[in-house]
């Protein structure tokens, strides 16, 4: 029975265990980031291309 006991709160222990908590927060965080920059700089390299097409047309037409 105590041996019983004593790895039960072995494992009681282990489920209270933080340490890596703040890892595994940072990772979710910066994963995030990530998600939301790459689904925003589809919209940006759009807007971008659409300017520098509307300057090149410009450009050409009034370098002709």
């Amino acid at each position: 029975m105590q041996d019983f006991l004593q790895k039960l709160y072995v494992k009681a222990q282990l489920f209270r265990e933080t340490h890596g908590q703040d890892l595994i927060e940072y990772a979710l965080v910066a994963a995030l980031i990530a998600l939301a920059a790459t689904v925003g700089m589809g919209a940006v390299a759009t807007k971008i291309n659409a300017a520098f097409t509307s300057i090149g047309t410009m450009l050409s037409t009034y370098s002709s």
